[in-house]
């Protein structure tokens, strides 16, 4: 082999380094300049004054669904718990008292064992409390316990209906 034809090949090699050198620049210089396109094509919607991007435009995409009003003059809201629809005078004859009462308030939670209300008809869970007498449950749903509100949540019941519907509660373990 010639040095001439050695020569060659690395001038050859060099030209494709360089070629190939040049060819990145030129490609990372395009993405550069599409870039500074899309950048500089989106401030333009500032300055040309687009709709989509006034102030006015962004405030109303900005604004509250809704409004609330109060009215000064309204009467003062109702307690839900006092909203339960239960009688707190005498039932019907021929219904329970302590069942219509279990079934409009109690139910909610010791039906399902709800919060850790004992569960309606558990001896394990009543015969404890059963034990301490019905003093003991009476004044617990009289006057709350744990996370149980006074009177089931219903201030308005009498304390003869909650009574009655504790009575009801304690038949159903028997």
């Amino acid at each position: 082999m010639s040095s001439h034809s050695g020569d060659r090949q690395v001038a050859d090699t060099i030209k494709s380094a360089v070629a190939i050198f040049a060819a990145s620049i030129g490609l990372v210089l395009i993405i550069f300049m599409l870039a500074q396109y899309a950048v500089g094509s989106y401030s333009n919607r500032l300055r040309d004054g687009d709709s989509a991007m006034s102030a006015s435009a962004v405030a109303a995409r900005l604004k509250p669904v809704g409004e609330a009003h109060v009215d000064a003059n309204a009467a003062a809201p109702v307690a839900v718990a006092a909203a339960v629809p239960v009688a707190t005078t005498a039932a019907p004859v021929g219904t329970d008292p302590g069942k219509t009462t279990y079934d409009a308030v109690c139910a909610a939670c010791h039906a399902g064992g709800i919060a850790g209300a004992p569960k309606t008809g558990d001896k394990g869970l009543w015969s404890p409390r059963i034990a301490q007498g019905k003093p003991a449950l009476y004044a617990s749903a009289l006057k709350g316990k744990g996370l149980m509100p006074a009177k089931g949540g219903n201030a308005a019941l009498a304390d003869e209906t909650v009574k009655a519907a504790v009575d009801y509660l304690v038949a159903q373990v028997k």
